[in-house]
């Protein structure tokens, strides 16, 4: 494994253990995620559960990771490399006492304010689902709040080279809502009953997540000693610096959620099930993300913050290359494989093959965009490195603005088809523009495709913001290489991917998708492997380097 030299895990070898933690949570969220759509498939609980969601996310994302690798990882890894380590601890204790003040207010307000909240996120719930909403909120709310400061662990853990226990630690999450969802299958309890358990597990499983990594930063430091008051870090520069870069990395993330935010406002003034199919879509779609492009970001980053801006440049490279590599595939594999894939995980109990179809189009829609966000995450680190949060903010919210005028532009026209019985049908309904009757959208028992139409805005917008993040970077690094360089070389693996997934399909037609998924997705992916080797594509020579690694590994055994 190589390693810095503080010997801090880099690179590889740290990627690997944030994705093994990644991808064991994600299971486990996939897990539940089914379950989910077995028990409420895509009625009015299970958009009430998806709306509820959002306050909690928004806590959890404003303050938690994404803004913490921006401001607080940066300066705190720095000084640990430095060899300050009582300067590091003092910096963390002012900051996770900050989050805390931060987190615990704004919980209050939202449980307080949770109706006009559910109003304000969801204006085309009415009666039952608004009230349920409401109800949920208030539960899921307090739980999800945990998670901001579960994210401060993660950044104690990742600077001190503990990548695997902070991004498997979501299992316990996952977990606690799994038991929920089994005894609601085995109980036949009611949709709401089974919403509002549900939104308890959440909670109980926010307090296990934080737990856990809370353990583990006091036996890793000892000496941190988090606190509130009103004279938390007051003169120290060093915390002024985290400020400094705190409030412009709040900002950008405010933007994101801004964005999830918009969907959900105009999901709900699509037909019953947008919701609930934007959120099983989105579960799939960062899957890749999360497994390719968070773990090498999360990886790099402390790396990035010790080292000379001259070197910042040829480390970004290396990242995005190795994160198109594996994204550029799961694009392939959702595309041309998706409702094959979305059957698998999520087709039986109540949700079904109708159900199946709607979903895999807005997956579909979504992965158009996958590459683009992959790489920006990797863009984004490398000026959060040099302290550049402001700017990637402001591309952020050029990012938004677009995804919400073209989703706007499109959702309505695509409300108006439906699946039906595999069909795709047309609503006989005046004109192509506007919300549909409530009538229609309320009792309609067939998934309409409105949320195809924010997910493609999601996508024009993801490959926006990536031209400009890769023009700041430029600047910024005096970064020689734009997206095509990092894209090219993949064209050939790509292409080769597209026709062997389509001819494994088109085998496979009579096995239950259960079966013929992941045997489509592994022809496809030893195809794209083998052509991206022959062509020279480094990624793929390494995974096969490690892939036989591990096969002598297991023969020697």
């Amino acid at each position: 494994m190589a390693v810095d030299r503080m010997g801090h895990p880099q690179d590889e070898g740290s990627s690997s253990s944030v994705a093994a933690g990644i991808l064991l949570s994600r299971l486990a969220g996939l897990a539940r995620e089914s379950l989910l759509r077995s028990v409420l498939a895509l009625g009015p609980a299970a958009d009430a559960f998806a709306a509820a969601l959002r306050i909690p996310n928004l806590l959890q994302n404003l303050l938690g990771e994404g803004s913490l690798s921006a401001s607080f990882i940066p300066v705190y890894s720095r000084l640990l490399g430095e060899g300050r380590r009582d300067e590091a601890g003092k910096v963390a204790a002012a900051v996770a006492g900050l989050l805390t003040a931060l987190a615990g207010g704004l919980v209050v307000v939202a449980i307080v304010a949770a109706r006009p909240l559910a109003t304000l996120l969801a204006p085309g719930f009415e009666g039952a689902r608004l009230d349920l909403t409401v109800d949920l909120l208030r539960i899921t709310t307090g739980g999800l709040g945990l998670l901001v400061l579960s994210a401060w662990c993660l950044g104690i853990l990742n600077s001190h080279g503990r990548f695997f226990l902070p991004y498997v630690a979501p299992v316990l999450w996952n977990v606690a809502q799994i038991a929920v969802l089994i005894a609601a299958l085995t109980g036949d309890w009611s949709p709401t009953r089974a919403a509002t358990g549900l939104a308890w597990g959440l909670m109980v499983g926010g307090a296990l997540q934080f737990g856990v990594q809370v353990i583990a930063v006091r036996r890793l430091a000892p000496e941190l000693r988090p606190w509130i008051g009103r004279t938390v870090g007051r003169g120290d520069p060093l915390v002024a610096d985290v400020r400094r870069r705190f409030g412009p990395a709040v900002l950008g993330r405010g933007v994101l959620q801004l964005s999830g935010y918009l969907d959900l406002i105009l999901a709900s003034l699509l037909a019953t099930g947008a919701v609930a199919g934007l959120l099983s879509a989105q579960m799939l779609y960062g899957l890749p993300v999360a497994l390719f492009a968070t773990s090498v970001a999360a990886a790099s980053l402390p790396g990035m913050s010790r080292s000379p801006a001259s070197e910042l440049a040829a480390t970004s490279l290396r990242a995005r290359r190795r994160t198109a590599f594996f994204v550029a595939f799961s694009t392939v594999a959702f595309l041309v494989l998706g409702e094959s894939i979305v059957a698998a995980l999520f087709g039986w109990g109540a949700f079904d093959g109708d159900d199946a179809r709607a979903v895999s189009l807005v997956l579909g829609a979504y992965a158009l965009g996958l590459p683009a966000v992959a790489s920006s995450r990797i863009h984004q680190n490398s000026l959060y490195a040099v302290g550049d949060t402001a700017g990637p903010a402001r591309i952020a919210a050029v990012r938004v603005g677009l995804a919400a005028v073209i989703g706007l532009a499109v959702m309505f026209p695509m409300d108006r088809i439906t699946v039906h019985a595999g069909e795709l049908l047309t609503v006989t309904e005046d004109g192509w523009f506007g919300p549909l009757s409530r009538g229609i959208r309320s009792g309609s028992p067939d998934p309409h495709l409105g949320a195809v139409g924010l997910a493609l805005g999601s996508a024009v917008a993801a490959w926006t913001e990536l031209t400009l993040l890769a023009r700041r970077t430029r600047r910024v690094l005096g970064a020689p290489t734009g997206p095509s360089s990092v894209m090219g070389p993949l064209a050939s693996p790509v292409a080769t991917a597209v026709v062997v997934a389509v001819t494994a399909r088109w085998a496979t037609d009579g096995l239950p998708d259960v079966a013929a998924a992941p045997l489509c997705v592994i022809v496809a992916g030893l195809a794209y492997v083998t052509v991206a080797s022959a062509t020279g594509v480094a990624e793929a020579r390494s995974l096969i380097t490690d892939l036989r690694g591990i096969r002598r590994r297991l023969v020697n055994r």
